[in-house]
């Protein structure tokens, strides 16, 4: 059993330390002077212990081995403003404004970005938790940066695919709605070493992405961890561009390959039976250049299904990957139902990937597969 009392102490000094500040958060423009008094029969340390212990109920509630019920909150508490006119909004760049939210946030805070192109990298920290990020349209409203895998970080080292991220979320039920995330670095050349580059890297459960576009080359969309649920979504890369271990649900999207010779739309990394993870296509359409693997299978445990997708002619007819581990075939699960198109036909796919029954598709081509009745709600 791990020991996570240091973890916890650790908590507990920040938060009392955040008490102590003689600051207190204002809900439009950040921080302002302390006002009010403490309740005289509630002191500095009791005060901080019961934030403390709202704050383990609420974790506690989101740490389970497989998914239990999510509790979404739908209704925002407040709004803030982005504006790169600093006399139109609160604050000028996203990550300001993400900054300005308490350590620990348990309401919902809807970010509004007005029209324009952000080039920052922005990180959302693990107990920022119910933060909604709303564009004025995809095409209108872009956050980009151009960082990638051997970019040199602070540290004086390679940032890694992880860190490359020009937007990064770390905590749960993360919406965003009508905005482009983008990863300014060109198409690698083939066999190119380092240039995974991050577009959008989500680590936490319950997210949600409508009307939304990813735009990077490789490695665009980094589907990290947790539950996640893409609607009308337009994804665009070269190599493993929709890649990670998340339990993810893609409807009506656009997939679309910007690969110079050969490239790969996923590249998803479940690595146990055990691990109930995944990535389900669902009416959506793949399209773009290139000669294009539907899959790799990154994790040798790998799962992804394509249902009622058109496929543009530029899919491989082998359909499939294995990484270069003959091993793999006997454990990924990759499969389609009912897809259209000049690149949907079966005839030529790998033996180890799946033409899908009604019955063995059902599990994968409903929101259930991410449970999604119990915190999707828009």
């Amino acid at each position: 059993m791990p020991n996570f009392k240091p973890f916890l102490n650790l908590i507990f000094l920040l938060l009392l330390l955040l008490i102590n500040f003689d600051l207190i958060y204002c809900h439009t423009k950040g921080l302002r002077p302390k006002k009010k008094q403490l309740n005289v029969n509630m002191t500095q340390v009791q005060q901080s212990e019961q934030q403390f212990m709202q704050w383990v109920q609420f974790v506690g509630s989101l740490k389970h081995s497989l998914f239990k019920t999510a509790k979404n909150k739908l209704f925002p508490s407040y709004t803030l403003i982005v504006d790169k006119n600093p006399s139109h909004g609160d604050f000028t760049s996203i990550q300001e404004a993400i900054d300005s939210l308490p350590f620990i946030n348990l309401i919902r805070v809807v970010i509004k970005i007005h029209a324009g192109i952000y080039t920052e990298k922005v990180n959302i920290p693990p107990f920022k938790s119910f933060i909604t990020i709303e564009g004025e349209g995809a095409d209108n409203t872009i956050i980009q940066y151009g960082d990638t895998a051997q970019t040199i970080g602070p540290n004086g080292k390679p940032l890694g695919t992880f860190g490359s991220a020009t937007f990064a979320v770390n905590s749960p039920y993360f919406q965003a709605k009508n905005i482009t995330f983008k990863n300014t670095t060109p198409v690698p050349p083939p066999g190119a070493i380092g240039k995974q580059a991050v577009a959008f890297r989500i680590s936490a459960d319950t997210a949600a992405f409508v009307g939304c576009k990813f735009l990077g080359a490789q490695d665009t969309l980094y589907d990290h961890l947790g539950r996640h649920y893409y609607k009308d979504c337009y994804i665009e890369g070269s190599v493993d561009f929709i890649f990670g271990n998340g339990l993810s649900f893609f409807e009506g999207c656009h997939l679309h390959a910007i690969a110079q010779v050969t490239g790969a739309v996923t590249a998803q990394g479940r690595s146990s039976m055990l691990e109930d993870t995944g990535f389900s296509f669902v009416n959506c359409k793949v399209t773009g250049s290139g000669a294009l693997y539907l899959g790799r299978a990154w994790g040798p445990f790998s799962r992804v299904i394509f249902a009622y997708t058109y496929m543009d002619n530029i899919i491989i007819p082998k359909g499939w990957h294995n990484w270069g581990d003959p091993l793999r075939e006997m454990t990924v699960f990759y499969g389609q139902y009912k897809c259209s198109g000049p690149g949907a036909s079966f005839a030529g796919r790998v033996s180890w990937c799946r033409e899908l029954t009604e019955q063995e598709a059902k599990p994968f081509i409903s929101l259930s597969f991410i449970d999604g009745s119990e915190w999707i709600k828009f």
